[in-house]
């Protein structure tokens, strides 16, 4: 599978509505650091992203096959129903930034450098959707991360990163013996065409989570992942 990779991503992404969400008050003491920890973190900030385009091989029950590498997961596998291809990622804040952030002893202002790390990566994803739509118009796109469901754990990390190559040559990340990445803000699934849009929080029920982006639908899995189903 051919890799590409973006790397001049510069971090501008809007700083300003970064302050307000943190609640940092105009004009104060706090403001004046903040802006001075975004200026530096502008200064070094190297925001990457590696994607490919993977061809599906293969289907069974649960598991799918892409460009040689098996996948098992019952949502994954269903979910690229009706499409030929997939686009596996891995996105990152970048390791300068992820050194910069790490030595920030003040805990205040480790707490504002992690926050600039994760508006990084922001960037960097935003660069990479774009760069789909200007060269594949793949239409509506959703995805699925390892680790975000009990049907894709964690292990999935290792066929993914073995179907990109070497994301820690290429841009930085690493995974560590239990399957994290480094740098933290990073993330790595598979991007999929869909008409119907997808996000692994409508099959989980945990109610505390600051990063839901879609309310959990307790009737979906059954519906639509449940044994019995029958993709097109």
């Amino acid at each position: 599978m051919d890799v590409e990779i973006l790397e001049r991503i510069r971090l501008e992404s809007d700083l300003e509505d970064l302050r307000a969400r943190l609640r940092i008050k105009e004009g104060t003491a706090r403001a004046e650091r903040f802006a001075q920890l975004v200026r530096e973190a502008q200064d070094i900030a190297r925001p990457r992203a590696m994607f490919g385009v993977a061809y599906v091989d293969s289907k069974d029950d649960s598991s799918v096959v892409l460009d040689g590498i098996r996948f098992d997961s019952r949502v994954l596998r269903v979910n690229l129903d009706g499409t030929h291809r997939a686009f596996p990622f891995v996105i990152t804040c970048g390791t300068e930034l992820h050194k910069w952030a790490a030595a920030n002893e003040d805990l205040v202002l480790h707490f504002y450098a992690d926050q600039i790390c994760e508006a990084a990566l922001g960037v960097a994803q935003a660069a990479l959707q774009r760069r789909l739509d200007e060269q594949y118009r793949p239409g509506s796109l959703s995805s699925m991360s390892p680790g975000s469901l009990p049907d894709w754990p964690l292990t999935a990390q290792r066929p993914l990163f073995a179907l990109l190559g070497d994301p820690e040559q290429a841009i930085g990340v690493r995974l560590t013996e239990s399957l994290l990445m480094v740098p933290a803000k990073s993330v790595s699934g598979i991007w999929f065409a869909t008409e119907q849009s997808f996000a692994s929080c409508q099959l989980c029920p945990r109610s505390r989570c600051h990063t839901r982006r879609a309310p959990y639908d307790g009737t979906l899995f059954e519906s639509k992942y449940g044994t019995t189903h029958e993709g097109p």
